[in-house]
């Protein structure tokens, strides 16, 4: 059986934001519902250090929206956490206090270092990166935490959150070059002078936080792109100066309307897209790999004993999630599928890169969730279904070759909007070769006798691959055949076995 629901309440320096969640049996996080408010706490502490009366009633109506989505999604009990401004508020305990009171929710204010190692928890958890280092870029501060093999080793907080790097330093509107370029020198000392190691050999940068997201979201939007999703996303450090040099030289009023940017993040993007770009510049990344997820997904897996496993875990854990959903999956098909199209990349294509076949194996399982659409367009249902879904573990660009082999293997061409973007020439050949491979698997699999692990037997005749199937019958292959001679340059006959394996 699943967790129970969840609610996590995250009281940030610039927004508020809670989501449920629920543990699914295959140790996949599945989001149910979620909010977000802007509180914008940084700009309320005043020259005392204290959060003001106004700030302090905002967080409070937060709670009471958020408890009430908690209580319609069914959560049995809610987590509530604060970051940054309430814990150098020096009246934060008060405010904490304040908000039992008034809603019964007792918050945790966490320390940096809690903070950096939940963030981590939850933004690695569900992407393809072994070692490196996570930005989580905040309001009030900023979170570098170092891993390798997927183990936190080590965690820095500092001072450089979004709105507060924008109300110190950027105050004409536009900003002027001199503040800029005092925002990216103080950026830059503080790094050095905790000591921030830069990235090495294929260590990757990992970012976090609303404002890397909104940066993603910026760029996302100019281009024509296969996956609508950011958790994966990949900004190289130019596209973010880019972004920077865009939001930095607009006033408040026409930086609003920029595409994707939310607007009530207009004046404090200006300071976060520059700490990125200065983060990235100094650790030597040469892009980032955007994780949709973060505290509060962190704070979920925390406390329903969740675990860092390895990403090939979970990315086996997404995919049986997903089609868990879906009642036109069975299981039993999907691993005969699996086992044969294991047994023929092995016959045709042994040079086949451990990438693609990961992407075919799953690809196997996950075909027949398009069924759950229409019978006769499921390739192109099952497809759209891969790029739409919350895979979890996947790079953008294996997301892409799931799809592109799926849709293939039903029709023999490629339909996949802006796929140029993560799939090369070089790529969509062998994607092409794989999909037959997919297609003769299922093909096949559809004729053999339900309950039974087929054995392949094959042999070569006279530019021919004599396949021996266990079935109880002679099947003559048309459509398949003539696109595996095109493919593989031979012609493809079908043998009937007399043999079967439980």
């Amino acid at each position: 059986m699943p967790e129970p629901p969840l609610a996590v309440v995250d009281i940030g320096s610039n927004s508020g934001r809670m989501i449920v969640v629920r543990l699914s049996t295959a140790g996949c996080l599945e989001i149910i519902s979620d909010a977000r408010t802007p509180l914008r706490l940084v700009g309320e502490i005043d020259s005392e250090g204290r959060l003001g009366s106004a700030a302090v009633e905002r967080i409070v109506a937060a709670v009471r929206d958020f408890q009430s989505i908690a209580v319609a999604a069914r959560a049995v009990r809610t987590v509530g956490v604060a970051t940054a401004a309430v814990r150098e508020a020096v009246n934060g305990a008060r405010v904490v206090e304040r908000v039992r009171r008034d809603t019964g929710l007792e918050i945790t204010v966490i320390d940096g270092e809690e903070e950096a190692r939940l963030a981590f928890l939850g933004a690695v958890h569900g992407l393809p990166v072994e070692d490196g280092l996570l930005v989580d870029v905040g309001g009030g501060s900023l979170e570098i935490s170092q891993f390798r093999e997927r183990r936190l080793s080590r965690s820095w907080t500092l001072p450089l959150g979004a709105l507060r790097l924008t109300g110190r330093f950027l105050v004409a509107d536009p900003p002027r070059a001199s503040e800029i370029s005092q925002l990216c020198q103080h950026t830059a000392t503080t790094l050095a002078d905790d000591k921030v190691p830069p990235l090495t050999g294929e260590q990757r940068m990992v970012g976090s936080g609303g404002t890397i997201r909104n940066i993603a979201k910026m760029h996302h939007a100019t281009l024509t792109y296969p996956i609508p999703r950011l958790h994966g996303y990949v900004l190289g450090r130019r596209e973010v100066r880019d972004i920077a040099s865009r939001v930095c030289s607009r006033r408040l009023s026409r930086r609003a309307a920029l595409a994707g940017l939310s607007s009530d993040r207009a004046d404090s993007i200006t300071g976060g897209a520059l700490a990125v770009q200065v983060v990235m510049e100094m650790l030597g990344a040469s892009d980032l790999v955007v994780s949709g997820q973060g505290l509060r997904e962190g704070v979920a897996l925390a406390r329903l004993g969740g675990r860092l496993p390895s990403s090939s875990a979970v990315r086996e854990a997404s995919v049986s999630a997903l089609v868990s959903r879906f009642t036109t999956c069975d299981s039993a098909r999907a691993q005969r599928r699996r086992r044969m199209v294991a047994a023929l990349i092995d016959m045709l294509d042994p040079e086949t890169l451990p990438e693609l076949r990961e992407a075919l194996d799953h690809a196997a399982t996950l075909l027949d969730v398009g069924r759950s659409v229409d019978y006769y367009h499921r390739w192109e249902h099952a497809a759209t279904i891969v790029l739409a879904a919350d895979l979890r573990g996947f790079s953008h660009r294996t997301i892409a070759m799931l799809a592109s082999l799926i849709e293939r293997a039903g029709r023999d061409r490629a339909s996949l909007p802006g796929g140029s973007v993560l799939l090369s020439a070089d790529d969509r050949r062998a994607i092409g070769r794989a999909a037959v491979v997919l297609a003769l698997a299922d093909e096949l699999e559809r004729r053999l006798p339900p309950r039974r692990l087929p054995t392949l037997q094959h042999r070569r005749r006279k530019r021919a691959l004599v396949l021996s199937v266990p079935m109880t019958h002679q099947w003559q292959p048309a459509g398949v055949a003539d696109r595996f001679r095109r493919v593989f340059g031979e012609a493809l006959v079908i043998e009937p076995a007399g043999s079967m394996t439980s």
